[in-house]
């Protein structure tokens, strides 16, 4: 624990990270974002969920740490040792990493359902897995725009989905980490009250 952040007690959201695991087609400034992403998350009160894997998402964990945050990860594994061995996956960066034994596709059923809210980052099949996953749920849902295809993919999955009237009000768009969680955060405020009405008391931190 970083004693200058205490950041710990103030934990407010659990936002997961999805990106590309190989991501040479993202661009020079992909790991640079995926820091601030990581980072950012932790300054808006939130705990960073990831995929336990490299890339994208592995940068976020990254940012995270440094800022002083926590990190869980869900891996596609069953165990530790197939996490590093079979699925040559990292450890470093995460607080905890749980081992779902469900392999990918499961893993990002039990990853996205877990988070209050997904970010999508630069990413391919998985990643866009993971976001129709969080769009069917009805999930908050934060798209980085950047150097990458992934948020034009998606805008035109958006479209074409005859859903896109009921889904616009949580979904939002930016390619300024800082401007993405300040927006982010506030459709996961407003879902939490329609989804718990009375019951949800905003946990209200001053900085």
């Amino acid at each position: 624990m970083n004693g200058d952040k205490n950041v710990y007690k103030e934990i407010k959201y659990k936002i997961c990270v999805s990106g590309a695991a190989e991501t040479g087609h993202c661009g020079k400034d992909a790991f640079k974002m995926g820091e601030e992403i990581g980072r950012e998350i932790v300054k808006h009160h939130g705990a960073l969920i990831t995929g336990a894997t490299t890339g994208f998402p592995f940068w976020a964990a990254k940012g995270a740490k440094e800022e002083g945050g926590i990190v869980i990860g869900f891996s596609p594994a069953a165990t530790e040792g197939d996490h590093i061995n079979l699925f040559h996956l990292p450890t470093d960066y995460h607080d905890l990493i749980i081992y779902t034994g469900q392999h990918y596709s499961g893993r990002n059923l039990v990853l996205t359902r877990s988070s209050d809210a997904v970010i999508v980052g630069c990413g391919r099949m998985g990643t866009i897995n993971e976001f129709t996953i969080a769009f069917e749920d009805n999930k908050p849902l934060g798209i980085l725009q950047g150097e990458w295809e992934t948020d034009e993919v998606i805008k035109h999955i958006i479209e074409k989905s005859h859903r896109a009237e009921e889904r616009l009000g949580k979904i939002v768009y930016d390619s300024d980490p800082k401007a993405l969680l300040d927006k982010l955060v506030k459709v996961i405020d407003k879902s939490k009250k329609e989804n718990f009405g009375a019951y949800y008391v905003p946990n209200i931190i001053k900085e």
